[in-house]
C-alpha cells in the first residue's frame, strides 16, 4: 500500500475558473510541499451535466481522488470519495431566481445565459445528506454573504464540521486552513 497522497480534484464553482482565488491558494500550497503534481484543476463547463461529465472523466482517470469544491457531495457519495466542502450550497437549484439570463465569467469573459435547464440539472445533482459522514469535511464562515451558514450546518450536520466566525462567501483565511486538508 502506498503512503503517497492521493490526487487532489478541485471543482470550481459555476461560472469561476482554474484561476480563482482558491484553486490559486491551493495550488501554490501544494507547489510549496513538492506535490504540485498531485492537483487536478479542470476548466468546467458552466452547465452542470457537461462539467460533471468532465469531472466523471477526471475521476476516471485519477482513481480515488479528493474531492475539494463545488458538485464534490454529488460526486464523492456516487464513488465513495472523501471530499472537503468549502462554504457549501446545499440545494443551489433554488437560488436562482432573479438570476437567470446573460452572465459573463469573471476570470475568462465568457458570456453564458443562465436557463432553467442548467437549475433543472443542478436540481438532478441533489443529494440527501453524506451517508458516511467520515468522508466529509465542512469548512463554514458564518459571515458569507451568499449562503446561510446554518442551511450547510444542518445538512452536513454528522460531518467534521469547522465553524469558524465571520470570514466570507470566499472563505477569508482559506490559504493559513490549507494544512488541515
Amino acid at each position: 500500500m502506498s503512503s503517497y497522497p492521493p490526487s487532489i480534484l478541485y471543482l470550481h464553482g459555476l461560472n469561476s475558473s482554474p484561476l480563482s482565488q482558491k484553486a490559486s491558494q491551493l495550488s501554490a500550497a501544494l507547489d510549496q510541499l513538492g506535490l504540485a503534481d498531485r492537483l487536478r484543476v479542470p476548466a468546467l463547463h458552466h452547465h452542470p451535466r457537461q462539467a460533471i461529465a468532465q469531472l466523471e472523466a477526471c475521476i476516471a482517470e485519477l482513481g480515488r481522488p479528493l474531492l475539494v469544491g463545488c458538485y464534490a457531495t454529488h460526486l464523492a457519495e456516487r464513488h465513495g470519495l472523501k471530499a472537503l466542502l468549502i462554504n457549501p450550497a446545499v440545494m443551489p437549484h433554488r437560488r436562482f431566481d432573479g438570476y437567470l439570463g446573460p452572465q459573463t465569467n469573471l476570470y475568462s469573459g465568457e458570456v453564458w445565459d443562465l436557463t432553467e435547464d442548467h437549475v433543472a440539472a443542478l436540481a438532478e445533482l441533489e443529494t440527501s445528506s453524506p451517508e458516511d459522514a467520515e468522508r466529509y469535511q465542512v469548512w463554514l464562515q458564518t459571515g458569507d454573504e451568499t449562503l446561510d451558514y446554518r442551511d450547510a450546518a444542518q445538512f452536513y450536520r454528522g460531518c467534521a464540521l469547522r465553524i469558524q466566525a465571520g470570514g466570507d462567501h470566499g472563505f477569508h483565511g482559506f490559504e493559513e486552513r490549507l494544512p488541515a486538508l
